[in-house]
């Protein structure tokens, strides 16, 4: 009875060290290596560029807004009525009118992300690709699934390299 214990426990140690000799794996940051790519880093400047104008536009509506809010607290004790609504009705314009600047700008730049995406994940896919045949990788796993991992199994880097060079 023991020597079969023995037998099958030898068994699944050397099943298991084959296994794991055979198994190559690696991690990847998707997320890093994709937006520290230098497409990603110019993609960045061109959005900011292009948004620039509606994003200094949108600041300037939350100043005037805060400045609104700043007076109403400070005068609130020494104006009227009908200044204190007046001064009221103007802030909640205000704050109307942040929030649909806000949110268009928001909306403008999330659709930018998804064209970036949508055209960076074919050049990311082949990235991959490549980078698990040359490496000999028979997994590679998400960073983020790992609890901890050796340094060396991060690929992320090396995907950001081959994403510079695909160009």
């Amino acid at each position: 009875m023991f020597s079969k214990i023995m037998t099958i426990t030898l068994g699944v140690f050397l099943f298991s060290a084959t296994v794991s000799a055979a198994t190559k794996i690696g991690l990847l940051d998707i997320r890093t290596a994709l937006f520290a790519s230098e497409s990603a880093q110019n993609f960045t400047e061109k959005t900011v560029d292009q948004f620039k104008q509606q994003d200094l536009e949108v600041r300037a509506v939350g100043e005037e807004g805060q400045k609104l809010e700043q007076r109403l607290k400070n005068d609130a004790a020494i104006m009227s009525d009908s200044e204190r609504a007046k001064l009221a009705s103007d802030l909640e314009a205000k704050i109307q009118e942040y929030k649909y600047l806000k949110s268009k700008l928001d909306n403008a730049l999330a659709e930018k992300r998804q064209e970036f995406l949508a055209e960076s994940k074919p050049r990311l896919d082949k990235a991959i690709n490549e980078l698990v045949e040359e490496e000999g990788l028979t997994l590679l796993l998400p960073r983020e699934a790992a609890l901890y991992a050796d340094e060396a199994m991060d690929y992320t880097q090396k995907v950001v390299d081959k994403l510079n060079k695909s160009k």
